[in-house]
């Protein structure tokens, strides 16, 4: 595996080069209005758990595995957040859940719902699922650690931010409820 270039300056502060998508840009508004602070790094684009190695040193922060899945009728959809080191077995997440056959969910489906494409999967998405089509799914090794690492909707930065912050400011705004799972 090659290694990705992740800078090494921290910010706690949106980027201010005018180069962002407005998906991101929303992100670090939204953080803001919240009042939930967070230290953000730039780096090459990381769309795998490999590539966020270095970015988990450097952030001080494991970061935060994101699968997006369906059930087999595609009419319900999940945002699973398990730590980037574990490994996930949909069988074992189907009998918790009680559902026969869950999958991963087609990228068309990312967009729609979380405006985000594959690689850049984030709990911060929820932001733009204003219907709650998607339910939130954190494993409780997440839930317990002090800090979240996650994508600010693109993969070319990453976020570290109090799982506290995610939980009761976040959520509490777009929401969403979140079942806790044991993976």
């Amino acid at each position: 595996m090659s290694e990705i270039y992740v800078s090494d300056e921290l910010y706690t502060t949106a980027p201010t080069d005018g180069s962002r998508l407005p998906k991101e840009m929303a992100v670090y508004e939204l953080l803001d209005k919240l009042k939930i602070p967070y230290e953000r790094i730039d780096h090459d684009a990381a769309d795998t758990m490999e590539a966020c190695e270095l970015i988990d040193q450097k952030l001080g922060v494991t970061m935060c595995k994101n699968l997006f899945l369906r059930n087999q009728q595609k009419t319900t959809f999940f945002l699973l957040l398990i730590p980037g080191d574990k490994k996930f077995m949909t069988k074992d997440l189907s009998k918790q859940l009680g559902i026969s056959r869950l999958s991963f969910a087609e990228p068309e489906y990312m967009e729609k719902y979380l405006n985000i494409t594959p690689g850049s999967v984030s709990v911060l998405g929820l932001m733009n699922d204003k219907d709650w089509y998607v339910d939130l799914l954190i494993d409780k090794d997440v839930l317990d650690a002090e800090y979240i690492g996650c994508h600010p909707c693109m993969n070319t930065s990453s976020l570290k931010i109090k799982t506290s912050d995610i939980i009761k400011k976040f959520l509490k705004h777009t929401g969403h409820r979140h079942t806790v799972v044991r993976l």
